[in-house]
C-alpha cells in the first residue's frame, strides 16, 4: 500500500510571499521510493495523497524583531511611533539588538519628515501599535503584544476555524501541497499535514504525517543599490517616461550571477541563515532586481536547467524577453541533469530580433587543444587540468532601432553577445585565462565575419 516515509522542508522558518514546498518520501506498493505526486485525479493502487495547511494561533499574539526577523520583539522604539515611521521597522528582541543597530536606526528617525511610507498603514494593521510612556524604548508585556495582527487581507484558502486548545487555535489556511504564508500568518507557526487517502471511500487510511515551521516572518526589506556611473555618465539618468533609454542608439547590458541553488549551501555561506538562502526566497528577489533594471540585454550565469525552464524563461517572458540558454557540460561533475547550471541569455524583443547563436563548450576545445598541440605522454595530465565543464553561449542580435548615418543607410546593425562563467577555482588561474582567450579567438571570427564591433566588460565578453 502507499506510505508515506518522511516529509520536510528545505527551511522550517517560512517568510511572507515566499511559496513553501515540502519534500515528500513516498512507498509504493511495489516497495519503490519516490517523490512523485499521487493527487486524488491520478490515484496509486487506489489512495491518493491528501494535504492540508493550518495556522497556529495563541491567544497572545507575537511582534516579530526587524533586525532578527525569526526572533520575538521584546521592545519598541517609541520614537518610531511619534515619527510615523513604519511600526515593523521599530520592534527589537532585546536592548543589545537596539543599541548594535541604533547608528542605522536613527536614519530612519531623519528621513522620516521627508519619507513617503507607501505601506504605513498596511503595516500598522498586520501589527498594530503599542502606546505607552518611556523614554524613547517600552517593553512590550504580553498584554501589550496582544494587538491584533490580522491585516484585513483574504487568505488563498479560505480560513476555518478547526480545533480550540489551551489557548491555541488552528485555521485550515490551505489544501494543496504548496502554500505562501501571507501577511495574516506572521508570528504564527504553521502546520504542514500529509495523509494516504482511499480514493473510494475518501477516509483516511493510516496516521497523518505532520510538520511544524518555525514562526512566519515578513520578507526583510531588499539593500538598496549604489549604482556607479561609467565613464561619468549616468545612463540610469536618460530613461524615458517608460523606463526605456531615451537615445535611439544606446542600449544597456546587465550581467549578473545569480549563485545557482545547488551551490547556495550552509557550508558555504555559514554566516547567512538558511532561510534566505532557499530558492523561494532568493528567486523572488533576483526577479525583482532584474526586472527593475529594464535592461534590453540581460546576462545570467549559473542559472540551474530547472530554473531557466520552469521560473526564469515564462518570467522574464511576460516582460517581453525572448530567452537563450546554454547548459554545462557533466563530463567533470555529474548530476542531476535539471539541476546543473549554465548561462541564459535575455534580450528585448523590441528592441532586437534574434539571428544567430553559438555555443562553447570549453571541454571540446580543450580536446581539440591537446590532440594538435600536446604531447601524448602529456595529454591525460592537460585534460584533467583543462577540462572542467564550463560554457559560453555567443548570441548575435540584429538592432531594431537605428543610429546610423547617411553613409550607410540601409546597413543591419549587428550585435554579438558572449555570456559565460569561467573556472572560478582560485588555483586554476592560468585555466581562467585559456578559457578567455579561447573564447576571444572565437569571437574575433564571428566579427569579422559578419562586420561587428567587439569590447569587453568586467570578465563577460559583450
Amino acid at each position: 500500500m502507499l506510505s508515506v516515509l518522511r516529509v520536510h522542508l528545505p527551511s522550517d522558518i517560512p517568510i511572507v510571499g515566499c511559496e513553501l514546498t515540502p519534500y515528500v518520501l513516498l512507498c509504493r506498493p511495489d516497495k519503490t521510493i519516490t517523490t512523485d505526486d499521487v493527487p486524488e485525479s491520478a490515484p496509486l493502487d487506489g489512495h491518493f495523497l491528501r494535504y492540508k495547511w493550518y495556522r497556529i494561533q495563541t491567544d497572545r499574539k507575537v511582534a516579530v524583531c526587524s533586525v532578527h526577523p525569526s526572533e520575538q520583539a521584546t521592545l519598541q522604539c517609541l520614537g518610531c511611533v511619534k515619527a510615523k515611521i513604519p511600526v515593523v521597522k521599530s520592534y527589537h528582541c532585546s536592548p543589545k539588538c537596539f543599541s548594535d543597530a541604533w547608528q542605522h536606526h536613527r536614519v530612519l528617525h531623519d528621513r522620516a519628515a521627508s519619507a513617503v511610507n507607501e505601506n504605513g498603514n498596511e503595516e500598522e494593521e498586520i501589527f498594530g501599535r503599542f502606546n505607552g510612556a518611556g523614554s524613547g524604548v517600552t517593553s512590550l508585556s504580553a498584554s501589550a503584544s496582544s494587538t491584533s495582527l490580522s491585516n484585513g487581507s483574504t487568505p488563498l484558502y479560505p480560513a476555518a476555524v478547526t480545533q480550540r486548545s489551551g489557548g491555541e487555535t488552528w485555521f485550515e489556511v490551505g489544501r494543496s501541497k504548496t502554500y505562501t504564508p501571507t501577511a495574516d500568518d506572521i508570528g504564527h507557526v504553521l502546520k504542514f499535514e500529509c495523509v494516504v487517502v482511499d480514493v473510494e471511500t475518501k477516509i483516511p487510511v493510516g496516521h497523518p504525517n505532520t510538520i511544524l515551521t518555525s514562526r512566519v516572518i515578513p520578507a526583510p526589506s531588499p539593500s538598496p543599490r549604489r549604482l556607479i556611473p561609467v565613464s561619468g555618465v549616468d545612463l540610469m539618468g536618460h530613461l524615458d517616461s517608460d523606463g526605456r533609454i531615451s537615445s535611439s542608439g544606446t542600449f544597456t547590458v546587465l550581467s549578473y550571477s545569480i549563485l545557482s541553488d545547488s551551490y547556495a549551501s550552509s557550508e558555504l555561506y555559514s554566516y547567512c541563515p538558511s532561510w534566505a538562502l532557499s530558492w523561494q526566497y532568493r528567486r523572488q528577489n533576483l526577479l525583482r532586481e532584474i526586472i527593475g533594471y529594464r535592461a534590453d540585454i540581460v546576462c545570467l550565469q549559473e542559472v540551474q536547467n530547472d530554473h531557466f525552464e520552469e521560473f526564469f524563461a515564462p518570467e522574464l517572458d511576460k516582460h517581453g524577453y525572448q530567452a537563450l540558454y546554454k547548459r554545462k557540460t557533466n563530463e567533470v561533475c555529474s548530476g542531476n541533469p535539471l539541476t546543473i547550471d549554465g548561462c541564459a541569455t535575455f534580450f528585448r524583443r523590441d528592441r532586437f530580433s534574434h539571428v544567430k547563436k553559438y555555443e562553447v563548450e570549453f571541454n571540446k576545445a580543450a580536446q581539440s587543444l591537446t590532440d594538435f598541440a600536446i604531447a601524448s605522454t602529456q595529454k591525460k595530465a592537460a585534460l584533467n587540468r583543462l577540462v572542467k565543464d564550463n560554457v559560453a553561449l555567443i548570441v548575435v542580435l540584429e538592432a531594431k532601432f537605428t543610429n546610423q548615418g547617411v553613409d550607410n543607410p540601409g546597413k543591419r546593425q549587428l550585435l554579438c553577445v558572449a555570456n559565460t562563467h569561467v573556472n572560478v577555482q582560485q588555483d586554476l588561474k592560468d585555466v581562467k585565462i585559456w578559457q578567455v582567450h579561447t573564447l576571444l579567438k572565437g569571437l574575433e571570427k564571428i566579427a569579422a565575419s559578419a562586420d561587428i564591433p567587439i569590447g569587453s566588460k568586467e570578465g563577460r565578453v559583450v
